[in-house]
């Protein structure tokens, strides 16, 4: 079974301010960190989604296999889409398991957690005591429902209310808090 790490890392970040895939985190651009954070739990194969700025975030970033969402001004469902269907044309690959550019604390711990369940027919996500979040791993046979689900910046969030899904606990080893903002960077260094 093959699982391929997904990036979505293609919004402008207007609320930030700049394209989160190029705001800076320990040392590395949060595009970094996410796909690090995926190679460090061993899937097969990590690919970014870009769209805003992509070409600075190619250039600034040491990145793996990248894709370019042309329809990134849509919102996350576009990326989603795009994700995965450059992931279908890959032979093998069983399942997915998303991450968003800007939750620097799940952590490679929590992704191998998720990615324990993998299988081509499993929708897991990672649970935060009284709450589900990323990472999230979904399954090939689910990919084409996603797919028509994700509209908007809602990615897989309906498809996935409507379905079965595993919620593995992944609250002791990671922090889902997101970077909306330039204030949050430091409360999430601070937590």
């Amino acid at each position: 079974m093959s699982v391929a790490g997904l990036v979505l890392a293609a919004g402008a970040g207007r609320r930030y301010g700049m394209p989160k895939a190029l705001v800076r985190y320990d040392g590395q651009l949060l595009v970094e960190r996410a796909a690090d954070t995926l190679s460090r739990a061993g899937v097969d194969r990590v690919l970014i989604v870009l769209g805003a700025a992509a070409d600075e975030v190619r250039a600034r970033g040491r990145l793996p296999e990248t894709v370019v969402n042309p329809d990134w001004e849509t919102g996350m469902g576009s990326s989603l889409r795009t994700g995965l269907a450059a992931l279908a044309a890959t032979p093998g690959c069983t399942a997915a398991v998303v991450l968003l550019v800007d939750m620097p604390g799940v952590s490679p711990a929590a992704v191998r957690r998720i990615t324990a369940h993998a299988a081509p027919d499993a929708l897991v996500m990672g649970g935060y005591s009284d709450r589900r979040g990323h990472p999230v791993l979904l399954g090939r046979d689910h990919w084409s429902g996603v797919s028509a689900s994700a509209t908007g910046d809602r990615g897989a969030r309906d498809y996935l209310r409507t379905h079965e899904v595993v919620v593995v606990e992944v609250g002791d080893v990671a922090d889902d808090k997101d970077l909306d903002e330039p204030g949050n960077l430091s409360a999430i260094h601070d937590h």
